[in-house]
């Protein structure tokens, strides 16, 4: 599964890992997470994310 970093501060959302502190269990899909969701190290929204290339 492709991973996904915040453009704001560099924090990677992996897939595998999830963020199960903030409610998103691991094995959760980028796209499966919630639109409100926002980046553990700093807040930003989704939409601040990027994909990475494998």
């Amino acid at each position: 599964m492709t991973k996904y970093e915040c453009l704001v501060c560099g924090w990677v959302y992996d897939p595998a890992e999830g963020d199960p502190e903030n409610g998103v269990p691991a094995g959760t899909a980028w796209e499966d997470v919630p639109e409100d969701w926002v980046c553990p190290e700093c807040g930003a929204a989704k939409d601040m994310f990027e994909a990475l290339e494998s």
